[in-house]
């Protein structure tokens, strides 16, 4: 019995391997007959594990999704990778993911070998999650959309914009992107007849139409919306080249900032979008690396003003600094 349980466990380990597996294959890796390795796979099914097979000499066997969720097999990396998934994923903002991963995290918990036990414990006790300042999405509006991006079916919703005024739309979706704390959506909108990007927490009541599409021409959904939160939404739309390779700068600027694009060896483009001159500016010189304001020039113009700022305020407080140490040498108050 022990040995035909650890053929078992051997067998669900090899058909979630891969997606399919010729019958012959499979009974010479687990040292079987043909015969055996059929009434191990009746077992299996039994068990609620949905092993489906296809007759004849080329047949073979699949691992499939079945109508409940059997049990997993998981090794140690994965048992606690998962559970330290599961963990961050209680902290999120999607309503009710949070309280379901929790769940999960505890049966997860009860079942793990006590060294597993223990390195999840080890990573939980240190970890200290950081609550975002997005605003929390509902799962299962999230759910439709993910839904509607995978079908390619057409998806109707209201949209709020940042005035607050709620319009119709009606789109074809094509990726949902995670950016911070933040979910978008990127989607052509079929009445302007162009890719858009919106943000799913102004998104109200989406509706699956039932209605499939051919997607036309669609973007690298997480370059769109790298651009689209960077430059699109501000005033001033910054390039800046920086004597610095991309990925040393890459490092510097997360993608809801700034999008890097290499220029030559050692050097790199950085756009980035911003309502204040200032807020570039000081970005920018906290770069590590030298730079060009290439537009606009609004920006290079202000870098002036400031630096001559800057200039004065080191003079008067090297200044200052040396009076100090004048009247310290000689015993004065210096003030």
């Amino acid at each position: 019995m022990v040995e035909t349980s650890a053929r078992l466990l051997r067998l669900l380990a090899l058909l979630a391997a891969q997606p399919e597996w010729p019958g012959a294959d499979l009974a010479e890796r687990l040292d079987v007959t043909v015969r055996t390795l059929r009434r191990d796979v009746a077992k299996l099914r039994g068990l609620g594990y949905p092993v489906s097979s296809a007759p004849g000499v080329a047949g073979g066997y699949r691992l499939g999704a079945g109508a409940r969720m059997p049990p997993l097999l998981l090794d140690d990396d994965e048992a606690v990778a998962v559970a330290l998934s599961l963990r961050t994923a209680a902290t999120q903002s999607v309503s009710g993911v949070g309280e379901a991963s929790a769940r999960a995290l505890v049966k997860l918990e009860r079942v793990l070998p006590a060294r597993l036990r223990e390195r999840a414990a080890a990573i939980g006790h240190a970890t200290v999650p950081l609550a975002g300042p997005g605003p929390v999405l509902d799962a299962e509006a999230l759910t439709t959309m993910a839904r509607a991006c995978r079908n390619r079916e057409r998806l109707d919703f209201s949209y709020r914009s940042r005035a607050g005024e709620l319009t119709a739309r009606h789109t074809e979706p094509h990726r949902l992107v995670q950016a911070g704390y933040r979910w978008y959506l990127v989607a052509r909108d079929t009445d302007l007849g162009d890719w858009r990007t919106f943000r799913a927490d102004r998104i109200e009541e989406p509706r699956l139409t039932g209605m499939r599409f051919v997607p036309v021409n669609p973007p690298d959904a997480a370059a769109f919306v790298a651009r689209a939160v960077t430059t699109a939404p501000y005033r001033y739309q910054a390039r800046i080249l920086l004597h610095a390779s991309a990925q040393a700068i890459a490092r510097q600027v997360p993608p809801s900032v700034g999008i890097v694009e290499p220029a030559g060896p050692g050097r790199c483009v950085l756009v980035s979008g911003s309502d204040s001159l200032d807020a570039l500016a000081l970005h920018v010189t906290a770069l590590d690396g030298d730079y060009v304001v290439l537009e606009p020039s609004e920006l290079a113009e202000r870098l002036s003003v400031l630096a001559a700022r800057l200039a004065a305020a080191f003079q008067a407080s090297t200044a200052a600094a040396a009076r100090t140490a004048s009247h310290a040498s000689i015993g004065l108050d210096p003030s």
